[in-house]
């Protein structure tokens, strides 16, 4: 019983987050400062600490199935 009583509270707390979004709304959440890439220079740190965190470079934005035939 205890333990179905943690999972309630913790399903609880993971829902209060959702929020419905209006019509309206949605040009404030478009706008750029909501745009995690606005910032050049800090996006090219975080791309240059990825790749030497996996020792690779390139093929940012590039699709393909892993078998290098795109």
């Amino acid at each position: 019983m205890k333990r179905f009583r943690w999972m309630f509270w913790l399903l609880l707390l993971s829902t209060l987050g959702c929020a419905h979004v209006k019509p309206w709304q949605r040009a404030t959440l478009a706008d750029e400062t909501m745009r995690p890439d606005r910032d050049p220079l800090g996006n090219l740190l975080s791309e240059h600490l990825w790749f030497s965190r996996e020792a690779a470079s390139g093929g940012q934005g590039v699709g393909g199935g892993g078998c290098g035939c795109n």
